[in-house]
């Protein structure tokens, strides 16, 4: 775990607004996953920069006991081109901890990291947090997630 600031970037994706009451996100996140590949929005995103996925989580109530969006996508150049059944953010440059989940996708290794960071103390803003499925991540038993969580 380290501090790290992450300039400001854009992201085109799929997104849903959920809350992690109730086991809703544990629902609503993994249809958005299954739904990702099966329209194949990977293929359609406008200006990508690259075909690493980025999950974000923003537009917090107040914090992750409360409703959130989540939007999974790339980093793209530029909002300009966002088609219709897409979704566009921009995320601040802002400071960030960031956080590795390193095993099995299949048990839960990012939920666990989730977890601990439910857990901790950390000073977060609930602007934007954010994983990167980049390359490490591509076998999914020996995967390598990172997570960065926006601080003060």
């Amino acid at each position: 775990m380290k501090n790290k600031t992450i300039p400001s970037f854009s992201i085109i994706g799929l997104a849903v607004r959920t809350s992690n009451q109730n086991g809703q996100a544990a629902k609503d996140i993994p249809e958005l996953w299954s739904r990702f590949f099966k329209e194949d929005v990977l293929s359609r995103i406008p200006n990508k920069i690259s075909n690493d996925l980025y999950c974000i989580y923003t537009e917090y109530e107040r914090d992750h006991t409360l409703p959130y969006t989540t939007l999974l996508g790339c980093k793209v150049r530029s909002l300009e081109e966002v088609p219709e059944d897409m979704d566009g953010i921009h995320i601040a440059e802002n400071q960030y901890q960031h956080f590795t989940a390193e095993g099995n996708l299949e048990d839960g290794i990012v939920y666990q990291a989730w977890q601990e960071i439910w857990n901790s103390d950390l000073s977060r803003t609930f602007a934007a947090d954010f994983e990167i499925y980049g390359e490490k991540a591509q076998d999914p038993a020996n995967a390598k997630v990172d997570i960065f969580i926006g601080i003060y």
